[in-house]
């Protein structure tokens, strides 16, 4: 029925159109596609008399009953409100799937799907974009304006403020995935829980820690073509605990940075502004290595390495137990192509 533009997001979600059947959260922002549809869930089941249920369907269950999330969806329960249905799109919960349930709308219950980022003529987005009572909203990562209001709505709910030095720092820290800069700001809260105050130092030692380096530099070391540096810095942030979801976030975060400049110079301005339009700022020590970089790739394959690190996010979260190999095989694919384009670019 319609795609819901990103600023119009916070208001759909506080008020759901009283004809809603089905929503479809896309993009590539995993943690903000999930963050949403657990926050719609919530005020949809709050708002049926009694409260409705919450119900969450994995693709497994499929497998035994092809049916169950038409069943689901066409049953009214006997002692609550509408069930809500939660499901993350993939192999089998497809637009082929969803077609013939969602063109008998009224539905008994309501369904909720989350998916990666879905090109414009994706059937899965172009059937909830025009079928009636169905609303499909794109989740992408987060502004700097985004940031900041999201540090601003935590740190008020635990009755702290933030010095401006110490704000500036922690949005630094924080954007690729809503999920993970959350929980990066309510572990920064609760350390300094019974304080008035949150301090540069606070946030340097929390969220700027030797780990966050290291996986910054896998970062750094993948869109440079140095294979070697990116796997040995992987291996050691897995060996301390880092999560391989997160570092495949943090490669999202890096590489639309790259994108970002390079459109802009592509656009005609010059390279040093680009990099100064940059909000947060490189760091004086990073900007040879991320001019050089920028310089390497062209938009056209930037676009294909965000495709390709889009659809590792997806993957890793389908199957959280191949993580860890999903992840490493992504930095071999992304720092192989950079060291080709690198080699190219300095033949010219």
């Amino acid at each position: 029925m319609a795609a819901v533009k990103p600023q119009q997001a916070a208001a759909f979600m506080k008020a759901p159109p009283a004809d809603l059947a089905a929503v479809l959260f896309h993009g590539s922002d995993p943690g903000l596609v999930s963050e949403r549809s657990a926050t719609l869930a919530r005020v949809l089941a709050g708002r049926e008399n009694p409260p409705g249920e919450i119900l969450k369907i994995d693709e497994t269950e499929l497998d035994d009953d092809t049916g169950l999330l038409e069943t689901e969806l066409q049953t009214r329960p006997m002692f609550s409100g509408r069930r809500i249905v939660r499901a993350i799109a993939g192999r089998k919960i497809s637009a082929q799937l969803l077609k013939p349930i969602l063109a008998s709308v009224p539905l008994e219950g309501l369904l909720i799907v989350e998916a990666g980022n879905l090109k414009a003529d994706d059937t899965l987005r172009a059937l909830f974009e025009k079928q009636a009572s169905c609303y499909a909203i794109a989740c992408y990562p987060d502004t700097a304006a985004d940031i900041d209001e999201l540090i601003s709505d935590v740190l008020t709910s635990f009755k702290l403020k933030i010095d401006g030095d110490a704000r500036d720092l922690l949005q630094s820290r924080l954007g690729a995935d809503r999920a993970l800069s959350r929980s990066e700001i309510e572990k920064l809260a609760l350390y300094c829980l019974g304080r008035q105050q949150i301090t540069f130092e606070d946030v340097d030692m929390l969220v700027g820690d030797a780990a966050g380096l290291a996986v910054e530099r896998i970062a750094e070391a993948v869109a440079d073509g140095r294979t070697k540096n990116a796997i040995g810095d992987f291996g050691r942030a897995m060996a301390s605990g880092e999560n391989a979801q997160m570092i495949i976030g943090v490669l999202q975060r890096y590489f639309l940075k790259l994108h970002r400049v390079r459109s802009d110079v592509d656009a005609g301005q010059r390279l040093d502004d680009a990099l100064k339009s940059l909000r947060p700022p490189l760091f004086f020590k990073q900007k040879d290595l991320f001019s050089r970089q920028v310089r390497s790739w062209s938009r056209g394959q930037l676009d294909q390495a965000l495709r390709r690190i889009a659809e590792a996010a997806k993957t890793a979260r389908l199957s959280s137990n191949l993580e860890d190999v999903i992840a490493e095989r992504l930095i071999l694919a992304l720092s192989s192509m950079a060291a080709i384009y690198a080699a190219a670019a300095s033949r010219r």
